[in-house]
């Protein structure tokens, strides 16, 4: 009995995280699907050493943004809302408007919607690089192909 009182629960320290560069390919994706997935990598919880109030998260990099699919009536039903924070400042725009002038922030967005709502959040969506393209300037890092 006394030996199992004795074991700790696992806490990752910050100096001892190694973070690694991923590279996804989004061409014909579902954009909820590989929002999910590209989240819990950024998160760190696909890693055994995951701790929650801990950034273990790795690196991600997106190519192909303006490739991705969504599923069922979404463009032309999906709507984005902002306010400018005046008076009658709604702003409202559908996906198809988004997707049109810049790709990757719809992907982005669906993804950010997907993180922990805390200050960890902001450390973790810096990691994630999205272009619409297929080519990208983070060759030099030596990202690890996935699949997802």
């Amino acid at each position: 009995m006394a030996s199992i009182m004795t074991q700790k629960t696992y806490m990752a320290k910050p100096a001892e995280v190694k973070r690694k560069w991923y590279l996804v390919d989004a061409q014909g994706k579902t954009l909820g699907r590989l929002a999910s997935q590209v989240s819990k990598i950024l998160q760190g919880k696909n890693k055994p050493t995951y701790t929650p109030h801990i950034d273990t998260g790795d690196f991600v990099v997106i190519i192909n943004a303006e490739k991705i699919c969504v599923s069922g009536k979404k463009m032309t039903q999906k709507v984005y809302y902002r306010h400018t924070g005046f008076p009658g400042g709604l702003r409202v725009s559908k996906i198809t408007e988004v997707f049109d002038k810049k790709p990757e922030r719809v992907l982005e967005m669906a993804i950010k919607g997907m993180m922990p709502k805390s200050i960890l959040s902001k450390h973790m969506i810096k990691k994630l690089k999205i272009y619409a393209g297929s080519s990208h300037p983070h060759e030099a890092q030596k990202p690890e192909k996935i699949e997802l």
